[in-house]
């Protein structure tokens, strides 16, 4: 990124092994569980439309849900994918974003203990600044309902 950015960062530790946490983001099925449950836990209709997911450095994803104003859509390409480490994808939610290709989203997994680290961070065009609590509050739901579905899969007999 060659134009003024700031980043908004996210940290969370869990109890599964990174590997766990690394494929809630790349498996359609648990990226659809997750996001139902961030967008109801945020006070949003989870009435989830698109999950679709190439998982391949270059390959894009999409999910959409439905809201009061219409269909939410974000998308992005994978930047890169090296498991369980760490996953790099742009992250874009209108054209205007993608044609400036100014938001990255950096995942990285790191062992810790029985557990592991997750950090989180978003960087993007600096226009978005005042934005940066509400988008810290959204990854920040996203990560705890990642840690509930992962809890109630392990739950499971």
């Amino acid at each position: 990124m060659t134009h003024r950015t700031f980043a908004v960062k996210v940290t969370r530790r869990f109890d599964f092994a990174p590997e766990r946490l690394f494929d809630a983001w790349l498996d359609p099925q648990k990226l659809r569980a997750w996001s139902e449950m961030a967008l109801s836990a945020s006070g949003l209709p989870a009435d989830i439309r698109r999950v679709e997911v190439d998982a391949r450095v270059g390959g894009r994803f999409i999910f959409s849900d439905m809201r009061e104003e219409g269909e939410a859509v974000h998308w992005g390409t994978y930047l890169a994918i090296d498991r369980p480490r760490k996953l790099i994808f742009t992250w874009f939610t209108s054209e205007e974003e993608e044609r400036e290709n100014n938001s990255t989203v950096t995942l990285t997994f790191e062992p810790a203990g029985q557990g592991c680290v997750v950090t989180l961070v978003h960087e993007m065009d600096a226009k978005w600044a005042e934005y940066a609590r509400q988008t810290e509050k959204g990854w920040s739901t996203m990560l705890d309902q990642i840690d509930v579905l992962l809890s109630r899969a392990s739950a499971q007999p």
